[in-house]
């Protein structure tokens, strides 16, 4: 994890980059299909899901979320890649939500610069990363 400094901008033309995100997106992907089938199950989104830690408790302290809850919450978020309701996620469908939520980050962040803690290999972090290579360029 590192502390970086990104705004609405990084996020946008990171998305907006075809070659640079399309090759993240593709990275991801292929790591989670595990099975090498060109599709996403639940079950290899899972993970993904997990680490997003969508259910915590304020100020830092974990409490232990109701497993029922935690099921629904996991299956509405893998309904939302799975945008043809096949029960899998193909590469086209994870690549716009991916896209959808990079973007609805960048609108919640706005213009002015915040600073972020970001996950090495973080979309967010790939974002940055791609920013900084075209600075020093």
């Amino acid at each position: 994890m590192s502390v970086e400094m990104l705004d609405s901008a990084t996020i946008v033309n990171f998305v907006e980059d075809e070659a640079a995100f399309g090759a993240c997106i593709g990275d991801r992907f292929a790591h989670l299909d595990t099975n090498h089938d060109g599709l996403l199950s639940f079950s290899e989104m899972l993970k993904e899901l997990q680490s997003l830690r969508v259910i915590e408790a304020d100020f830092g302290i974990d409490v232990k979320p109701d497993p029922d809850e935690l099921s629904s919450v996991y299956s509405s978020m893998f309904l939302q890649f799975d945008r043809n309701s096949s029960g899998t996620v193909d590469l086209d469908e994870f690549k716009a939500e991916n896209k959808r939520m990079m973007l609805a980050m960048a609108n919640g962040i706005g213009a002015l610069p915040v600073q972020m803690v970001l996950e090495e290999g973080s979309f967010l972090m790939k974002a940055v990363e791609r920013e900084v290579a075209i600075m020093t360029t």
